[in-house]
């Protein structure tokens, strides 16, 4: 899967529309179990259910399915804002920590929004937050936006 090829003539966010209307899941959502649930431009959710099978050597889940909750967050945030014809890449990711999450934290939702956007740089945010609404991790993010 390829969205930038398989929806080329589409901007950013009509590409990850058509996503959501088939129902179909980067692999790395398949792998983490996490899927776009809220889309608009400039702001994306996505949410997850952690399992065990996402945890570290210590009995927690590893800070990993968190960054990339948020870097999936970021990304697509900036990916919605996108005209067509034009992607990007994650330049930096900052991520805090600021609760452990469990197999019992779930569903979990990241949400990221579009901080500013340029020609070549976006910026963005994403927050993590447990079933409860507490935040759990944050997340910024420098996206280099490209011609493809």
């Amino acid at each position: 899967m390829n969205v930038l090829i398989d929806h080329a003539g589409l901007d950013g966010h009509d590409q990850l529309a058509a996503l959501m209307a088939a129902n179909r899941h980067p692999p790395i959502g398949e792998t983490l179990e996490f899927a776009l649930i809220e889309l608009e431009r400039g702001r994306v959710v996505f949410e997850g259910s952690p399992s065990r099978k996402v945890f570290n050597p210590i009995g927690s889940v590893h800070g990993g399915y968190a960054a990339t909750l948020l870097d999936s967050a970021c990304g697509c945030a900036v990916h919605s804002s996108l005209p067509a014809g034009q992607g990007y890449t994650t330049l930096e990711l900052k991520v805090s920590y600021h609760r452990a999450l469990t197999d019992t934290s779930g569903p979990v939702r990241a949400e990221g929004k579009v901080v500013s956007l340029g020609r070549r740089v976006g910026f963005s945010e994403a927050r993590l937050v447990d079933a409860q609404g507490r935040l759990c991790a944050s997340a910024t993010s420098t996206l280099l936006i490209f011609p493809l």
